[in-house]
């Protein structure tokens, strides 16, 4: 019985390979919107700022614009194959390469625990800051955490983490208001900066990764051809709307020298606007890592579920406990892998390598859907032979300027 419970792999005899269909389309959003802000927007506001100085908001909106190919990419491959796999059964459709098809799931499920460790020591590290405990046993407790949520159920994870996304959403209304209250700094006159805008996007590029994991609950999506784009979609332009009026905020109420110069650059706003301490922006911050943490084991673990469709050594991770309807194996190996990694490793190396991981999928993703489509193959949603296109070449670029950077 308890080898049972930890691989879910029996019931009554039989393997259990299918996840429950628990999750629409307002829950589904929630869990996009809350991957892609995540404990980023608390840091990037003020580096976005250095590059675009007060054009931030548009560096932010330019991104958006240049993340929308690869996302819609995403939108009609997940109706063509709503798989638990995402990239990986991608490629296989466009390529039909199954070794090609692997490696991109391994490296999807690698770059969601390297991302994972990398937000979870930084939100320990925002922890640390309101609390005295050793950074070791904060982030084995909070992992340890996660994982069982993870394991309790998918709309059980979904809630909490559409609860973390409230509570992110409430701070960074609250930094809005204190930008717009407060008296705007002086505007240095300047011309319109395109350079500083362009490098300001790239930037800002990175705090929308995250659209993609998405895809990955396919199979526990209530009418997934339906649901999986419009979930897509709205939480791209949620996401680009709010990292636009945040900037606006922000840069409004302080210099984007100052800003730029902030480890904590909307605490700081905060501060320079109403007076008060932005210690509970720290408390936020703590939120919105566990939201970042809590998706990307929920995301690699699904991956590795959908992986094991492949059979050999992988087909262990086919199977989802039969009461929680949950892949607890693969739940329980990712997230083992992102404690060890956040106690380990440095995070400034493990978000860089994520950032390259992920790039070079959606140019696999994107060149994989022009693929299928010059094939002629219909879908049950589908959008022009030029979006791809642009997908494949805006990832490249990025991938390109962050490798020569």
């Amino acid at each position: 019985m308890a080898l049972s419970f930890f691989i879910g792999a029996e019931q009554e005899g039989d393997m259990a390979d299918q996840l429950k269909r628990r999750i629409g389309l307002g829950l589904l959003t929630a869990y996009g919107v809350g991957v892609m802000v995540g404990a980023g927007i608390y840091v990037l506001t003020g580096a976005v700022a250095g590059q675009a100085g007060v054009w931030a908001p548009w560096s932010f909106l330019l991104a958006g614009v240049i993340a929308a190919p690869t996302a819609l990419s995403y939108a009609e491959f997940s109706t063509r194959v709503p798989e638990a796999a995402g990239e990986a059964a991608y490629v296989r459709q466009g390529f039909g390469s199954e070794a090609l098809s692997i490696l991109v799931g391994l490296a999807i499920v690698v770059a969601g625990s390297i991302s994972a460790a990398a937000v979870l020591r930084g939100g320990g590290g925002y922890l640390l800051a309101l609390i005295d405990l050793p950074l070791a046993l904060v982030l084995v407790a909070m992992g340890v955490l996660l994982v069982g949520v993870a394991i309790f159920g998918v709309l059980e994870s979904l809630g909490l983490a559409a609860v973390f996304t409230a509570i992110e959403l409430v701070g960074l209304a609250l930094v809005v208001w204190a930008g717009v209250s407060a008296e705007p700094v002086a505007a240095v006159a300047q011309a319109l900066p395109y350079a500083g805008i362009g490098a300001g996007a790239i930037l800002a590029f990175f705090a929308f990764i995250g659209f993609e994991d998405i895809v990955n609950m396919a199979e526990e999506v209530k009418n997934p051809s339906r649901t999986l784009p419009r979930a897509i979609l709205a939480s791209l332009v949620i996401t680009s709307l709010l990292y636009a009026v945040v900037s606006w905020a922000a840069v409004r109420a302080v210099p984007a020298d100052t800003l730029s110069g902030s480890e904590q650059p909307l605490a700081l706003v905060w501060s320079q606007a109403t007076g008060g301490s932005g210690r509970f922006l720290s408390a936020i911050a703590v939120f919105a890592a566990l939201n970042g943490v809590l998706a990307q084991i929920v995301m690699a673990s699904r991956v590795l579920f959908g992986l094991g469709k492949s059979g050999g050594s992988l087909a262990v991770f086919r199977n989802s406990h039969p009461r929680f309807g949950t892949p607890v194996l693969a739940s329980l190996c990712v997230g083992s892998a992102v404690v060890l990694g956040a106690l380990l490793l440095p995070v400034a190396v493990l978000a860089e390598m994520t950032s390259t991981v992920l790039l070079a999928v959606f140019v696999l993703v994107n060149a994989a859907l022009i693929v299928v489509k010059q094939r002629g193959e219909a879908g049950p949603f589908e959008v022009p032979l030029w979006v791809p296109y642009a997908g494949l070449l805006m990832a490249a670029g990025a991938l390109i300027g962050g490798i020569l950077g």
